[in-house]
């Protein structure tokens, strides 16, 4: 099983060695602002994925979490896409596996069926020159991607999309298990609804099921089943991320828990 974490973007490559790592994700920028991404890599986008590949180690990158191409809220959507779109090229330039992107919300009083067609509409407007990865969230009844039926939805809505192919899923096991998705049952389950799943963000949960809260804790020491969490994770069968709390030691120590479980 490749086992990776989510890092600082300074030095991504180091990072990745620090952990014996064989790829890692990191945000470019600030990931609650709109500024744009911003590439710390001392040798540029060219540098960081030639010195990548040279290391044999794979990139992700993970949008900022203000990215909301769902909501009818022109003075956030339109920043959202225009945001979104950015952050691939940027992905693109330093030839990462895929932009993981949060699936976004509506407003209290909105109708879910306009965020599914924001959603189409944030697909048809952006040039994907990578795999986009969208992500299940944790909380917010108004959410595009807590609950597997709107999963559903925006699949729905995405797949007349030219690009509807290089659009995948990243399963988080800390929102699935916060918001609510059972755990036994979810890698079926998002399965038949996505077909694929690119990513796993292997995470405990500090919260109990379906708390809505968003905090991560290290394997073995929050509210979910080991068990489930493993056998998520092996079922699966995709690349993993830790997006767990601590440096490359805790990282290590949860990349050990689950190999000490067979993955």
């Amino acid at each position: 099983m490749d086992i990776g974490a989510h890092v600082d973007q300074a030095d991504p490559i180091a990072e990745a060695q620090a952990r014996n790592a064989p790829h890692v994700q990191f945000f470019l920028g600030d990931p609650q602002g709109y500024k744009g991404p911003e590439l710390q890599y001392a040798g540029g986008a060219e540098g960081l994925r030639a010195d990548a590949e040279a290391a044999g180690i794979g990139l992700y990158v993970h949008a900022p979490y203000i990215v909301n191409v769902a909501t009818t809220n022109n003075r956030i959507r339109i920043p959202s896409r225009k945001l979104l779109q950015q952050h691939v090229d940027a992905a693109a330039a330093i030839g990462a596996r895929g932009l993981i992107v949060h699936g976004g919300h509506v407003n209290k009083d909105d109708d879910p069926e306009k965020g599914f067609d924001n959603w189409r509409k944030a697909i048809e407007a952006t040039d994907l020159k990578l795999p986009l990865l969208i992500e299940n969230t944790a909380g917010g009844d108004n959410a595009m991607t807590r609950y597997l039926e709107r999963i559903g939805r925006v699949w729905d809505a995405i797949a007349p999309t030219e690009q509807a192919d290089l659009v995948g899923f990243c399963l988080d096991t800390c929102h699935a298990h916060a918001g609510g998705n059972s755990l036994e049952t979810v890698v079926e389950d998002v399965l038949k609804i996505t077909g694929r799943i690119d990513l796993v963000h292997c995470n405990d949960s500090r919260d109990e099921f379906d708390s809505g809260a968003d905090r991560h804790a290290n394997l073995g020491a929050g509210k979910v089943d080991p068990d489930l969490l493993a056998a998520v994770v092996r079922d699966a069968g995709a690349p993993v991320v830790l997006e767990t709390p601590g440096g490359a030691s805790e990282h290590t120590a949860d990349a050990d828990w689950l190999r000490e479980r067979g993955l």
